[in-house]
């Protein structure tokens, strides 16, 4: 648990410093459990993320931009009635708790001054964002309302009392001697990292670990010093912001965790860094949420054309056996006088074999010689015309694989609003049932929004994460002699250089911009093609996204996700 309350101390306190006395000039809610806060203070707009998020839960400042839905949430719309337009006093923390208090001040419809406060309790799954009357210590409304039959202590409803979640009655670290420390632990009894845990509040399982690992030999001198002397480098406000790679994932904390032996990454402060260590994850989530029936039918359809075609190739496999028909037939015919009716088979000389070796033809036993005979020629007949169909089969069933294939590559890397624009695609492909527009029919001149990202020097790179975005930007908005990118026989985005003559830098970056959003995201030495707009062609009657090119040449890179934050942040 990385967001544990000494982290909240932290956060708090670089919340304070920037936001104090800041105006609350927009409330946004552009997901379900999350809040933007715009707040004008010192000078500049800062925009304060809040997350009630079960897995993502945390409060920080923001560069990240957030699509807002058409229609505010209830709870968007109270917020924008009782604090829009009020001065942040102060944020603080609730004592060493993962809760962080926002105390607002602002003036009511009839003029009075009024008081609220703005409570986020980071607790996992059990997250929320209270809006509360400070004057009467009432719940105006939460982002979760949650009922006495769910929480026998409290229940988080409007028009009901708040009440803070139970205290743990945990001695407070930012108090603790080293005797104090001494006095918690049993060496005896070990898991000294889980004593911690339990004796101390705010200290979560990753703190501890920390101090037993700066404990060296963990002894009754060694422990409580480190353990002291990490709460007054907290307690000081001397932290170092990083993420460090563990074994089998990375963390983030107030400094590096040198006990998970990683490289750490520093940041300068604990927003930027939330920022860095939270890209992409929350969207991803989101996104599996908002496409789960998406993802599931798209594999569906990829499995279901995947055994169509084995059956297919089986049946191609069969079909081959023609020539092999059009002889029983013929050496039946040949032999008529020697086959009679309920025969088994029949054992011929084969006059097509050069060393006039003989052949058994199986027989129906309730035809004829000559009914035999016909239905040998029949299914001559009928495998020879089946083996062009099954190939033509087997090339559309081919080109549906790959086509869902590159479906769920792009819904890999899609953002929420990315869903819908393949949801459109699908249906009008006739694969699904389009869905009711709220607003009615789309817009005569609507264009797919496309990711920018700006080269070393300064060149603009444009990148298309579907296949409707693939086909505006390289068959209506690139011009002919820029410079088009895309992995080569591997599903993924087209990438476009909006210049003519690039540096080898930037086609460079290009391709790794074109890799990282491609199947091969994970895999090094990528192969990307490069050429101009002009030599690539979308045949006739091409699924959405498919294009073919030529005069193409060939650039090998490796997907980085901080140089395509680098490129993105220009």
């Amino acid at each position: 648990m990385s967001f544990d309350g000494l982290f909240t101390r932290a956060m708090a306190g670089e919340l304070s410093k920037i936001l104090a006395g800041g105006r609350i000039n927009k409330v946004q809610q552009p997901y379900k459990n999350e809040i933007i806060l715009v707040i004008r203070a010192n000078g500049a707009n800062h925009r304060l993320l809040i997350s009630a998020h079960p897995n993502y839960a945390r409060v920080q400042l923001t560069n990240e931009t957030h699509e807002n839905p058409s229609e505010p949430p209830m709870f968007c719309m109270l917020l924008r009635k009782h604090i829009e337009g009020y001065i942040l006093e102060d944020v603080y923390q609730s004592g060493t708790d993962r809760i962080l208090i926002f105390e607002i001040k602002g003036r009511n419809e009839i003029g009075d001054i009024s008081y609220k406060q703005l409570i986020v309790e980071i607790m996992g799954k059990h997250s929320n964002i209270i809006l509360v009357d400070k004057s009467r210590q009432m719940i105006l409304d939460s982002i979760k309302h949650v009922s006495f039959a769910v929480n026998t202590h409290r229940a988080i409803l409007p028009g009901q009392p708040y009440i803070a979640p139970p205290e743990q009655h945990k001695l407070d670290p930012f108090k603790a001697t080293e005797e104090d420390v001494l006095k918690t632990i049993d060496f005896n009894s070990g898991k000294l990292d889980r004593q911690l845990v339990d004796a101390f509040s705010g200290v979560s399982p990753l703190f501890a670990k920390e101090t037993v690992f700066a404990s060296g030999l963990a002894n009754r001198t060694t422990m409580p010093k480190a353990f002291v002397s990490m709460i007054d480098r907290i307690g000081d406000g001397r932290i170092e912001p990083a993420i460090t790679a563990g074994p089998n994932k990375e963390a983030f904390y107030l400094f590096p965790l040198h006990h998970l032996k990683g490289e750490p990454r520093v940041f300068p402060t604990l927003s930027v860094m939330l920022d860095r260590y939270y890209f992409g994850k929350a969207e991803r989530d989101r996104v599996k949420q908002q496409a789960g029936d998406l993802e599931r039918f798209i594999a569906n359809e990829k499995e279901k054309n995947e055994k169509k075609i084995e059956k297919l190739k089986k049946t191609l496999k069969d079909a081959e056996k023609a020539e092999e028909f059009q002889k029983y037939g013929e050496l039946l015919t040949a032999n008529m006088h020697a086959a009679k009716k309920g025969m088994k088979e029949i054992e011929v000389l084969d006059y097509y074999d050069e060393n006039g070796a003989m052949a058994v033809i199986p027989l129906d036993p309730q035809k004829t010689p000559s009914e035999n005979a016909q239905k040998y020629f029949s299914k001559y007949q009928k495998a020879k015309n089946a083996v062009l169909a099954v190939n033509e089969q087997i090339e559309k069933a081919q080109a549906e694989a790959v086509y869902f294939d590159g479906l769920l590559q792009q819904l890999d890397s899609a953002s929420p609003s990315d869903i819908e624009e393949i949801r459109e695609e699908l249906a009008e492909g006739g694969y699904i049932r389009q869905r009711a527009k709220k607003n009615g029919k789309k817009q005569a001149n609507w264009k797919p929004v496309l990711d920018s990202y700006t080269g070393s020097d300064g060149t603009e790179i444009l990148v298309g994460k579907n296949n409707k975005q693939n086909d505006y930007l390289t068959g209506k908005l690139a011009g002919r002699d820029e410079i088009w990118l895309h992995t080569k026989d591997i599903p993924g985005s087209h990438v476009v250089i909006r210049s003519k003559e690039p540096s080898e830098e930037t086609i460079r970056e290009a391709a790794l911009l074109a890799a990282y959003f491609s199947k091969a995201r994970d895999s090094s030495s990528v192969p990307v093609d490069y050429t101009r707009v002009r030599h690539v062609k979308k045949p006739n009657g091409a699924k959405p996204g498919f294009v073919i090119y030529d005069n193409q040449k060939t650039v090998y890179v490796t997907p980085d996700e901080e140089t395509v934050l680098a490129l993105k942040k220009k």
